[in-house]
């Protein structure tokens, strides 16, 4: 369909991708003359109506989404049979690219790209729009390091009868829900889970489950449990891996609530106090292990009569055994064996009380002493002191110094037994970091990814330079270096963003010889292109610079660009015509005359041929060089009283007047 227009205003470019159920163009919007894409539906679909209102309604409703993380949709039209969407067209690569080329991301990239995956969600949730289909295949990165979401409620418009038709389920099976896979209602926490499997893949490069059918990986999402994210990339920390096992949960109510849940878990995750935090465990589901079937009026039929006759039997049962006559029991017999059993019941209890409290005696329980802040010393003498038992715990800290109590378990005003634990946690303080690689990141990821190291938003320091290898915003250069060892509390960073391929002006370098031009292009930053020698009107000596087209002087020019140089080889064209014009100047006896003979001819305009002072009338030889499209005019101009020269004669010679 390349090259087809729709709608009168959408010209068809290229093909850029392509599901199932549509195709993907990059196309040209003529009207408002901007790159969009271009969805449209195959023809298979075009002739099923239902699809097409639903679809044509979900297309709207997504247009109604106003996000920066949202790909916007601009129009939805239909051209005869051809049912096609408008929306933004992103310049990157898809997420999934991504990972194919790069493998596992580094934790805080993927954290960053799923913090604005989830903030797209969320926007839609609050618009009651629920994705269904998240993937790394609808998740574009655009140059700018940008995240993108696209087919906003595409899934939704799939009905029964187009579900066989395409591949639909296959490409998107292993990033189900649960629910998703069993058939049942899904919502907003189908996308969390989808999410969830994106991040899974982002950290470790590779997906939770996989088999040789859509089938299999569907049951898979029902019944096996979750391989953990942390045995395959053993460097993912514990707090990124416990969101991960949370948005996982195959219990829908044990998962997030919400987007935004799940989002404020994620702006959080890497804070150093948060890395080795303790694994998220989940109660065990039975529901795991099998697979519920669905519930058909048939079953119900069929387990509405299997009541109906084992009623029938019991009936029956209950009559023949009607017929043996029992002797009864007499009844003081069994009132005598209980009362006994309960007598017993007590007095062994009452003896098994004494019996223990004899054994075991009571330990008094003591006030927790309150020993934060406190030298480790101080606080443990303390605990002691209240016959408690100090069990210490030193871990990293911006704050305190080394040896301080950061916090206690448990603290005032909790009442222990003697001889019971309080955990301190020491200051071992401030633990050195390795610096991260920020080269190649944007300037915004890098800004983030300090930030949440524990970087001051104050001594993060960028500075903008020229590059002319890297694009305008991508990082160049860092101070520490890679790997350094830093203090992010206290450290400051310089970070080096590029501007772009410089600018510099273009020098004027006509009428200089080849070398002069070449000295000054170089002093600007520029280079020598092409020489060129060609015959010319204006000069006839050999060597001189006659034109730098396109490249003018005074102009804007990429530093390093080549400029080429055409220059005059001595001649004149073959076209042209020369000629010497006697110009008569008269001077009165007695007098001086100060006087001035300009030509304008095919060499240029008021070219001076003359300019001197005379006491006599002479005759002068001036020389002039005409072609096809330019005549000459030669001037006689005498200096008046004023000091101001006045035109006293003009000389016209036609090209053609001339043999």
């Amino acid at each position: 369909m390349e090259g087809l227009r729709l709608g009168g205003r959408y010209q068809l470019e290229a093909r850029v991708g392509g599901g199932g159920m549509a195709i993907v163009y990059k196309a040209r919007d003529l009207i408002l003359n901007r790159q969009v894409a271009v969805k449209v539906l195959r023809s298979q679909f075009g002739t099923d109506e239902d699809f097409v209102n639903r679809f044509r309604r979900e297309a709207q409703a997504v247009a109604s989404l106003s996000h920066p993380n949202v790909v916007g949709v601009y129009d939805v039209g239909q051209e005869n049979d051809t049912h096609y969407m408008v929306m933004e067209y992103v310049e990157g690569s898809t997420l999934k690219e991504m990972i194919v080329s790069r493998g596992a991301l580094p934790v805080e990239e993927a954290v960053r790209i799923a913090e604005q995956i989830l903030d797209a969600l969320e926007h839609a949730h609050q618009n009651q729009i629920i994705h269904r289909d998240i993937k790394p295949h609808n998740i574009l990165i655009g140059k700018n390091g940008r995240v993108k979401v696209t087919d906003f409620g595409i899934a939704r418009a799939v009905t029964s009868t187009t579900i066989t038709h395409t591949n639909a389920m296959l490409g998107s099976v292993h990033y189900f829900s649960p629910e998703q896979a069993r058939g049942g209602i899904t919502g907003e926490k189908s996308d969390i889970y989808s999410l969830g499997i994106v991040l899974y893949e982002m950290v470790t490069g590779e997906l939770p489950f996989s088999g040789d059918s859509p089938i299999s990986v569907a049951l898979k999402h029902l019944q096996e449990p979750l391989p953990e994210p942390r045995q395959i990339n053993p460097g993912i920390p514990q707090s990124v891996e416990n969101v991960i096992l949370k948005a996982l949960v195959k219990d829908p109510f044990l998962r997030y609530a919400s987007a935004r849940e799940m989002l404020d878990d994620l702006e959080t995750c890497l804070l150093p106090e948060r890395l080795h935090e303790k694994k998220l465990i989940f109660p065990v589901d039975d529901e795991e292990t099998r697979v519920v079937p669905i519930i058909t009026p048939e079953m119900l039929e069929k387990q509405a009569s299997g009541r109906a006759g084992s009623s029938q039997r019991n009936r029956h049962e209950r009559t023949d055994d009607d017929d043996e006559q029992k002797p009864p029991k007499k009844w003081w017999v069994k009132a005598l064996l209980w009362v006994g059993g309960i007598g017993l019941f007590f007095v062994l209890a009452f003896l098994g009380f004494n019996l223990l409290l004899n054994l075991f005696p009571t330990v008094p329980e003591v006030p927790v002493p309150y020993v934060e802040g406190s030298p480790v010393e101080q606080a443990t003498k303390k605990i002691e002191d209240a016959k408690l038992v100090a069990n210490v715990i030193e871990e990293a800290n911006d704050t305190l110094e080394k040896g301080m109590v950061i916090r206690q378990d448990p603290a005032p005003p909790m009442r222990l037994k003697e001889k019971a634990t309080v955990t301190i946690y020491v200051s071992k303080g401030q633990q050195a970091e390795d610096m991260p690689n920020l080269i190649t990141l944007s300037r915004s990821t890098a800004e983030d990814m300090l930030k949440r190291m524990g970087f001051k938003p104050e001594n993060i320091k960028f500075v903008e330079e020229e590059d002319d290898q890297a694009e305008a915003g991508i990082v160049i250069g860092q101070d520490p270096s890679f790997n350094d060892k830093v203090y992010p509390s206290k450290d400051t960073v310089t970070v080096k963003v590029s501007k772009g391929k410089s600018f510099v002006k273009m020098p004027e370098v006509r009428g200089k010889t080849v070398e002069e031009a070449t000295i000054e292009l170089l002093k600007a930053g520029l280079e020598v292109g092409d020489v060129t020698k060609e015959p010319s009107y204006t000069t006839q000596e050999a060597g001189r610079v006659l034109s730098t087209h396109p490249y003018d002087p005074g102009m804007q020019v990429e530093k390093g660009v080549a400029i080429p140089l055409t220059v005059s080889n001595g001649q004149i064209p073959l076209d042209a015509k020369s000629y010497n014009v006697p110009v008569y100047v008269e001077v009165v006896p007695g007098e001086t005359v100060d006087f001035k003979i300009e030509v304008s001819d095919a060499r240029g305009d008021k070219q001076v041929a003359y300019q001197d002072v005379i006491t006599e009338s002479n005759e002068f030889d001036v020389p002039i060089v005409l072609s096809p499209q330019k005549d000459a005019v030669i001037r006689v101009f005498i200096k008046g009283s004023n000091n101001q020269y006045i035109e006293y004669q003009t000389i016209p010679i036609s090209y053609n007047s001339l043999p």
